[in-house]
């Protein structure tokens, strides 16, 4: 039963390296997810699949850092079918057809796919959705929505794309590939705040220990994250309110992708809030989200932004046993409940309004930065439950210490990766009865014929004279005194410049050699060489191309 529950990760440097390919929550959940899954996975082995050597590297060294008594294997992403007897491919993104595709040529049933969503915002990924229902994908295959509000996202695009295969074909679509929701993991003890760290901050702020400090720890964006100007004109309007004595103050810990950015926070703080404490820490130093967290009363996360999908920094914060503000929006909806913090109403116009952003992201003339301010521009959070959320927690200590407690419990409980890996494994179990319940469904197409990436030879089979059948040729060696050697021709093209060539240097030495001791068909060749037909075939042509064989006539 461990094989059903368990799935071989598809590994990208890209997905999993935050510290060398840059800190942004999809990079940050996979590498959070990958120690996950080796600590708290109820499997046999572990296996990966990839596509360079450096990226085993890569596996190898996380495995070993990792210290798991268990056995670690790794497939070519060329030769998926080495996760046998594992039936689940984990894909770290939400547009797994590439994968559907890699998997026809061994028929659709041979293991299912299981994709996870980040943003569903940009328009990669919604023309991914578009191509994930274009491809074999099965009804045993799944996309992991980290919210339902992110289900609803892709369920709506999935409609819309439906509808027009409906009214394109006059037929009914596919089945559509599962859509449970199982939201992030965080290794919640790595959130505890530290008392050394809380004093470094509050002195940094001047704060007394009756001020309350509300922190925040994202992407530092007012275009792609958060607006920080609602929250500095609530914050202000929230003094007037305060019991006597009460100071309230304002720490942002993050990064700015641009200068601009930063002039956006920096001014709008002092202009809009001067009665409100403000920091900013460089999210870069490792130090710092922990002296935003461990310093902190609240932490606030108002996102007005349709790039965020999940959030995961409010799980960081509630398992730093903070009551959470933040606004009612996408997955926040899920994390916030009533008993870790308090939501802001949020609103977005109708669809009617907003064609024109969509029209501009999708000709290219709006960035996506473009696009996603623009929405955020016409998305309103209630100014008025705002101000009054931010003075029920910053006038109320027993409030902030229930609310902290419950926030506490509930990572510990729903967002531990303890808590969250089962759950994947339990799909993945589902997942793979499903397709041997439902196996007769499955499809196979010819790795040749992929229509979205036919082999140049079918492609291109109008092109040349004719179609080499070497099978049914015979081969010799012309006399070679005095001419440039194969080492030497293979120098002079040169291969190493692309990094790339068509096979190993010493495969082509061993089926030169063997036409040089007298094999003279592929079958021979292929037996004395040690190698597949179609590989001697593949260098055949090449020592044809260059004169080092020849065909007898």
């Amino acid at each position: 039963m461990t094989n059903l529950a368990n799935a071989a990760i598809f590994y990208a440097s890209d997905g999993y390296k935050p510290e060398q390919k840059g800190i942004n929550g999809r990079r940050v959940a996979g590498e959070s997810f990958l120690r996950g899954f080796l600590q708290h996975a109820a499997v046999d082995e572990f296996v990966f699949v990839t596509k360079s050597s450096g990226e085993i590297e890569e596996i190898k060294h996380f495995y070993e850092k990792a210290n798991i008594p268990k056995r670690l294997r790794v497939a070519a992403l060329l030769r998926p079918q080495e996760i046998a007897p594992v039936e689940t491919l984990y894909y770290p993104a939400a547009n797994f057809a590439a994968e559907a595709w890699r998997r026809a040529d061994h028929g659709s049933s041979a293991w299912a796919i299981c994709g996870l969503t980040h943003t569903t915002s940009t328009q990669a990924i919604m023309q991914g959705f578009f191509d994930l229902r274009m491809a074999p994908v099965m009804e045993w295959d799944e996309v992991i929505c980290t919210s339902r509000a992110v289900r609803g996202a892709v369920a709506t695009q999935m409609d819309l794309i439906d509808g027009y295969i409906a009214k394109r074909f006059g037929t009914q679509p596919p089945p559509r590939p599962m859509l449970p929701v199982i939201p992030l993991g965080v290794h919640s003890g790595n959130f505890a705040r530290n008392p050394a760290a809380r004093a470094i901050l509050r002195a940094q702020l001047g704060a007394a220990e009756t001020d309350v400090v509300f922190s925040t720890v994202a992407r530092l964006s007012p275009h792609e994250k958060f607006d920080p100007i609602p929250i500095f004109i609530a914050m202000q309007a929230a003094v007037a309110n305060l019991p006597a004595g009460v100071k309230m103050h304002v720490v942002m810990c993050g990064q700015f992708r641009q200068a601009y950015a930063r002039a956006v926070f920096e001014q709008g703080a002092a202009r809009l809030m001067p009665d409100v404490g403000f920091l900013l820490l460089d999210g870069a130093k490792p130090e710092t989200p922990q002296q935003a967290l461990s310093g902190a009363d609240v932490f606030l996360f108002m996102i007005d932004n349709i790039q965020e999908a999940f959030g995961l920094a409010p799980i960081e914060g509630m398992a730093a046993g903070l009551p959470v503000l933040g606004s009612d929006w996408d997955g926040l909806k899920d994390t916030i409940s009533a008993d870790a913090g308090l939501r802001v109403k949020s609103r977005l116009l109708g669809p009617q309004h907003m064609a024109n952003e969509s029209l501009r992201l999708q000709g290219g003339i709006d960035s996506f930065t473009q696009y996603s301010a623009a929405v955020s521009a016409m998305t309103e959070l209630d100014m008025a439950d705002m101000t009054a959320k931010i003075v029920a927690l910053a006038s109320n200590p027993d409030l902030r210490a229930r609310l902290g407690q419950g926030a506490l419990a509930r990572a510990k409980n729903t967002y531990d990766w303890s808590v969250v890996i089962p759950q994947m494994q339990e799909l993945w179990g589902e997942q793979a009865a499903r397709k041997t319940f439902a196996s007769a469904k499955a499809l196979r197409i010819p790795g040749f014929a992929l229509p979205i990436a036919p082999s140049p030879s079918l492609l291109f089979a109008s092109y040349p004279s004719e179609v080499a059948q070497l099978g049914a040729d015979r081969f010799t060696a012309p006399d070679r005194t005095g001419q440039v050697g194969l080492e030497e021709m293979l120098a002079l093209r040169n291969y190493a410049g692309l990094n790339h060539i068509f096979t190993q240097p010493p495969r082509i030495a061993a089926v030169f050699s063997a036409v040089v001791g007298g094999d003279d068909t592929v079958q021979t060749i292929a037996k004395t060489a040690q190698m597949p037909v179609m590989m001697v075939e593949r260098t055949l042509m090449w020592l044809l191309k260059y004169d080092f064989v020849r065909r007898i006539t």
